[in-house]
């Protein structure tokens, strides 16, 4: 089968014949149809993501297919399932191996390409949202980052809470795309002056920040007493640095966030978090935004658009 794999960390991925994976107890076979790209996915490549098994590692955290076999002591699917998969590696190939319980039934409306860019995003701004930030009708919502992967999804998520949902994006292009999220109050980010702005709109009750760097800087020192930052990721490739004595005065909670560990530590909010939001997609109150559909054979193509920050909401790379 074809597959982008990593042989080195380090070095460039490449699209290559393997063989194909074999599902031991308790996995099933997929025949995959779409797998989304992560900030993750860079994070591989370099050896430098949280959690990775040692070279040569197939990328691809989350993807989507039809179950083709099941292994010994698994019940709960069965060939010819259609799923979403949140594997950690493997997706970025034509078939994978993947435990059962990191899959999901999707619903038969949904396409192969939604179901692929689902999980990861709309189950980290629901998890983060509604458990660890506590986000209520009313409250002000910033998110940095808005059109990306993850930070549309906040957009949308928020939004449907009830929030007022500021949007902090590059360029009108990529604002409008947060507009039509459901964003009410739009920033380009390339303007400058972000606390000040925020600061004039009666400041956030929580930010969601996938950039990090000075945007980080700038909304902590805009935000309410009693307020929360939701640290979600770094993709502007600078870890802000925290100066504690300002969240002590300020009575204000810097809350890291990592959906991968909920499958871990709390697989069961997660599952009743991907439950709530699949509704959400049922009932048309949500959909996925996909920027750009690639054949695997330019999956490399796609990593650098996301690389270079040219894409909006996810990047879906398809097997035919």
């Amino acid at each position: 089968m074809k597959s982008v794999q990593v042989e080195t960390f380090g070095q460039a991925p490449s699209l290559r014949e393997t063989a194909r994976p074999d599902p031991g107890p308790g996995d099933i076979g997929v025949r995959i149809k779409a797998t989304s790209l992560n900030f993750a996915d860079l994070l591989m490549v370099k050896g430098e993501y949280q959690d990775i098994p040692p070279p040569p590692v197939t990328l691809g955290l989350e993807c989507s297919g039809i179950v083709e076999t099941v292994g010994a002591d698994v019940t709960n699917f069965a060939p010819g399932n259609r799923v979403a998969v949140f594997g950690g590696h493997g997706g970025l190939a034509e078939f994978g191996a993947f435990p059962a319980e990191r899959a999901v039934l999707i619903p038969d409306q949904m396409p192969f390409t939604e179901a692929a860019a689902f999980q990861i995003a709309y189950g980290t701004s629901h998890l983060a949202l509604t458990q660890r930030a506590r986000l209520k009708a009313g409250e002000t919502l910033v998110v940095l980052g808005a059109a990306g992967g993850v930070g549309l999804t906040a957009v949308e998520i928020g939004a449907h809470l009830g929030a007022r949902v500021i949007a902090v994006a590059r360029g009108t292009e990529k604002l409008e795309v947060a507009r039509k999220a459901g964003a009410e109050i739009l920033i380009d980010s390339e303007a400058g002056g972000l606390r000040d702005r925020l600061r004039d709109l009666g400041r956030a009750d929580v930010v969601y920040d996938a950039v990090g760097g000075e945007q980080f800087t700038q909304a902590l020192h805009a935000t309410n007493p009693g307020g929360r930052l939701l640290l979600i990721g770094f993709a502007s490739g600078k870890v802000p640095e925290l100066k504690a004595n300002h969240m002590l005065v300020k009575n204000i909670d810097v809350l890291g966030f990592y959906w991968g560990g909920y499958t871990s530590f709390a697989p069961e909010r997660v599952t009743e978090s991907l439950r709530e939001v699949l509704g959400l997609y049922e009932a048309g109150a949500i959909k996925p935004h996909i920027s750009h559909v690639l054949p695997l054979e330019r999956a490399l193509e796609g990593l650098e658009i996301l690389r270079s920050r040219r894409s909006t909401g996810k990047i879906v790379i398809v097997t035919e």
